[in-house]
């Protein structure tokens, strides 16, 4: 199903502005606390990114389809065609533990050099992807950040026992 097939809005589309999406994180920051609002930020990524990998029938697909292959078809649907998260430029595995690369994410988008700000429903929605289509649980961090320094946003995720 194509993004406009399922369009919800006549006029607007599907899509709002990074301004808007960053209030909604302020808000919910300020209403919650930080660590309170991270965790929210999170649960929602990963709700989406469930979907995500429900909707294009990756679901519990982790041994049949290559990680590469994975990340080509996550990046085009969250990428510049598709909903503009993010731009994942590649997915690693080694053991357990996985890294997704990315850049342009939204949560970074308009934020000063040194910010604090982590990418947290970015995370989440690699993450709730991840874990439905390994079908296993993951624990999540960002472990680089282009608002300090790195040259990408770059997410850790490991499995749980």
């Amino acid at each position: 199903m194509s993004i406009a097939e399922d369009q919800v809005r006549q006029q607007l589309g599907d899509f709002s502005s990074i301004v808007c999406f960053k209030a909604v994180v302020v808000g919910i920051e300020e209403a919650l606390g930080e660590k309170a609002a991270a965790i929210a930020l999170i649960s929602a990524g990963r709700q989406r990114g469930k979907k995500l990998a429900e909707d294009l029938g990756l679901n519990n697909k982790g041994s049949e389809i290559s990680l590469e292959d994975v990340s080509i078809k996550v990046s085009s649907v969250l990428g510049k065609d598709g909903t503009r998260l993010c731009i994942i430029d590649k997915m690693e595995q080694d053991g357990e533990v996985y890294k997704v690369y990315t850049r342009e994410t939204v949560c970074s988008a308009g934020e000063p050099q040194g910010s604090p700000r982590q990418c947290t429903f970015t995370l989440g929605a690699i993450q709730g992807f991840l874990e439905s289509f390994l079908a296993k649980r993951l624990r999540g961090k960002q472990i680089e950040s282009v608002l300090r320094g790195g040259e990408q946003d770059v997410f850790e995720f490991s499995v749980l026992r």
